[in-house]
């Protein structure tokens, strides 16, 4: 069993926030009292696979920062996220699927492909 409420508190240590880092917790429509949260996430669940038990669309918000549910199989956790930052290379943008990259000549595969390698971008191997 997995205390939501600790589990939470781990995540947020893991990524160097605490709860005071905590902007508000809701979901896409609404949000609650962070203090309403805390008190009610004290509470055991099942993460493992089966049915996922917590509200898939909660989130923990903080500035510029989110917590929001995953799962696979029903295994439970979750992830955090961050806006990124825009990065200083521009390119110009050629393909967004594998099948447009194919039709340019370029080499790849059935899927699982990136936006550099959609695009024939050489260097920086990122």
């Amino acid at each position: 069993m997995t205390n939501l409420l600790e589990e939470t508190k781990n995540y947020l240590r893991d990524n160097n926030k605490t709860i005071d880092d905590i902007k508000w917790v809701g979901n896409n429509k609404f949000y609650f009292d962070v203090n309403e949260f805390l008190n009610i996430a004290n509470v055991e669940y099942d993460s493992g696979y089966g049915a996922p038990e917590v509200a898939q669309d909660l989130l923990v918000v903080g500035d510029n920062w989110w917590l929001e549910r995953h799962e696979y199989d029903g295994s439970e956790w979750w992830e955090y996220k961050e806006i990124p930052l825009k990065p200083n290379k521009k390119i110009e943008l050629k393909a967004l699927t594998i099948s447009q990259a194919k039709k340019l000549g370029y080499d790849v595969s059935v899927g699982w492909e990136n936006l550099k390698s959609i695009n024939n971008i050489e260097g920086d191997n990122k």
